[in-house]
């Protein structure tokens, strides 16, 4: 795994995103992660492909991908872990949140 500050990476989210760049044909794209107020439980996170690193990004890069995070996200995502999952329940990006304190149903809200 490769860590940043407050974040890590997994090989197998790093696969996936190199996997959906190599299908994009934009070798330019990093994966974005975002923590926003929302979901049923106060905050939720969310995935893009982003080209771009705005002024308050962090620019993390693990595995042969670089992850963009802001820094009011990463700050939130103190000791985060990024993993991508494939089980039964689905394939998904998913963010193990050690101090988050309660989760949801839904796999992508949290509170605090």
């Amino acid at each position: 795994m490769s860590d940043f500050q407050q974040l890590t990476v997994t090989e197998s989210a790093a696969k996936r995103v190199g996997e959906l760049i190599a299908g994009d044909g934009d070798s330019s794209l990093m994966l974005r992660v975002e923590v926003s107020a929302g979901g049923c439980s106060g905050f939720q996170y969310g995935f893009d492909l982003d080209k771009e690193v705005k002024d308050d990004d962090k620019l993390i890069e693990a595995h042969g991908i670089k992850v963009v995070v802001d820094e009011m996200s990463l700050k939130i995502l103190n000791g985060a872990e990024v993993d991508y999952v494939d089980d039964l329940v689905g394939a998904s990006f998913r963010i193990r949140i050690p101090n988050a304190t309660a989760s949801c149903g839904c796999g992508v809200s949290f509170s605090m």
